[in-house]
């Protein structure tokens, strides 16, 4: 088992994986508890329509996919007030956090050159960007990453 091990190390190398981010609910977050699988991770807004628009298929594809051990991320670029109204109406299921407007700098060490919404990027279970996608998700592209787990 010495697999796990050398997984945290070479995530532990990215700062990305060094952040921790507040939860709607007033918990908090480590990006570090999801190392060790693949992991989705999506920018988005409450005020982003092409980033709401995608919120039901990337939750889809959570459901989908998390008996495959896929991990899915929601970082909200908003104010959490905002962000805690919209999910009171459209829960999602998997995890979302509160990157706020730190989220928008977070995205570009990411490979988000623009700093635009949606963003969306997919980690291999060894911590590695595997893609990056500016713009809103199609079936296709969920389709595409579910391939690499």
């Amino acid at each position: 088992h010495g697999q796990p091990a050398q997984t945290a190390q070479s995530a532990a190398q990215d700062p990305f994986w060094t952040q921790s981010f507040d939860t709607p609910d007033g918990g908090s977050l480590a990006i570090a508890s999801f190392s060790g699988k693949p992991l989705l991770v999506n920018f988005w807004a409450t005020w982003c329509p092409p980033c709401i628009e995608e919120l039901p298929l990337i939750d889809r594809f959570y459901q989908e996919n998390k008996a495959k051990s896929w991990q899915v991320l929601g970082l909200a670029v908003d104010q959490p007030s905002a962000v805690r109204a919209w999910l009171q109406r459209k829960p999602l299921g998997f995890p979302v956090a509160m990157a706020g407007f730190a989220g928008t700098e977070l995205s570009k060490s990411l490979g988000n050159r623009t700093g635009g919404l949606p963003f969306t990027v997919v980690f291999g279970a060894s911590g590695q960007l595997l893609h990056r996608k500016s713009g809103k998700v199609s079936a296709d592209d969920l389709a595409q990453w579910a391939q690499l787990a």
